[in-house]
């Protein structure tokens, strides 16, 4: 492949920091309105609020390298930062991954089962976190 335009890789990191910025403010906010609302502590809200915590912690580590990785156009952080970079986007997106995936078996027990469905706790929020 010929080497891409150097105003490419200057837009994506442009773009990948001002996404980085959004995402930390906004999971960031829901956090903070969680831990400061008392009537928000519910166990499916924990789960939302994991689920912040993941993509707050993931593009904290993850945006800042890229977009240093962007404006010189290689890797630049050394190979021990590569493994670590690697690691906690693989740690933060599968916690990403596990956490949607209860909330949605929790969306499904509300909406199928119904009344009849055994309401969660907040323990039982924790183990589905935790695994």
């Amino acid at each position: 492949f010929p080497p891409m335009n150097p105003l490419w890789h200057a837009l994506l990191g442009f773009v990948i920091g001002v996404l980085g910025v959004i995402s930390v403010i906004g999971n960031g906010m829901v956090i903070y309105i969680f831990t400061t609302t008392k009537s928000l502590r519910t166990p499916s809200n924990l789960l939302v609020v994991n689920l912040a915590i993941s993509d707050f912690l993931m593009m904290l580590c993850m945006s800042p390298a890229m977009v240093i990785n962007c404006y010189y156009e290689t890797w630049v952080l050394g190979p021990l930062f590569c493994e670590l970079y690697a690691l906690a986007g693989s740690l933060f997106g599968c916690g990403s991954i596990w956490t949607m995936t209860m909330i949605a078996f929790d969306r499904y027990n509300v909406i199928v089962k119904g009344l009849s469905a055994k309401p969660m706790n907040v323990s039982g929020a924790l183990i589905r976190i935790f695994g």
